[in-house]
């Protein structure tokens, strides 16, 4: 079966009620390809807001993370159920924001992972190499040790989109050549084959992020690896919506 194209935008810690709308307008009119599936991920506070915005429109909305439990004592956390309350379905975990400014370990991302998944929510877990170990030759190892500690956690691949993000082209402005994306798409591939089954390696979807703009997303998406894309900053322009339509 192909693997259906998909665009998540993460808007990060960006918007207010007014950039929102304006946001919302631009893309529930359009058009966006009916072969894309497209999430937007936004602020925790704003999750229902931009759910009521794009209800009926195809675009679904996720959150930018959450925790391992129900409910309790955690100060300033999301739980899965809180989220889904707001009618959102999908959690981005482990991006590397997460892991580098506020120091969550691979071991905690995959319990994350594996929580959310229980509770019901689809998933897009981020993964992704620094600059020094890319240099160092370690893509690969660090990639797969970020997905061995999400691998126990996970008992149902068709609710995961997985999103390769080398670390050193989030909003730098670098970009992996689509040779370089499609190396590392192809070995995680090749890793899911191995440590889970052929089925799963040929169905999961694989996201690259990293500096992905409308100039560049058309030559990422041909690459046989390359399921579609996890956009930060452009997904807050107009020129998102070119993103989604790569395909076209």
């Amino acid at each position: 079966m192909a693997r259906k194209f998909f665009v998540g935008g993460n808007w990060k810690m960006n918007g207010d009620k007014a950039s929102i709308d304006e946001i919302c307008s631009w893309l529930v009119a359009g058009p966006l390809d009916n072969n894309t599936e497209v999430v937007v991920g936004v602020p925790g506070c704003y999750l229902q807001y931009v759910q009521e915005k794009v209800a009926g429109s195809g675009v679904m909305v996720s959150a930018q993370n959450c925790y391992k439990a129900k409910g309790g004592a955690f100060t300033g956390e999301l739980s899965p159920g809180m989220i889904q309350d707001c009618g959102v379905n999908w959690v981005i975990l482990g991006h590397s924001e997460r892991r580098n400014v506020f120091g969550e370990t691979n071991q905690l991302i995959g319990e994350k992972v594996g929580f959310a998944l229980q509770s019901g929510l689809k998933v897009i877990p981020c993964i992704g190499e620094k600059l020094e170990e890319r240099e160092a030759g370690k893509t690969t190892e660090v990639c797969f040790n970020q997905l061995s500690a999400m691998l126990p956690h996970i008992s149902d691949w068709s609710k995961v989109v997985l999103a390769y993000e080398p670390v050193w082209a989030i909003g730098t402005g670098k970009t992996a050549t689509p040779a370089q994306a499609q190396e590392v798409h192809l070995a995680i591939r090749g890793w899911l084959e191995q440590n889970v089954n052929p089925e799963v390696a040929a169905s999961t979807r694989i996201l690259y992020g990293g500096s992905v703009t409308a100039a560049n997303c058309k030559e990422l998406a041909q690459c046989p690896d390359i399921d579609g894309s996890l956009v930060g900053g452009a997904s807050l322009k107009k020129e998102f919506i070119q993103i989604i339509n790569a395909n076209q």
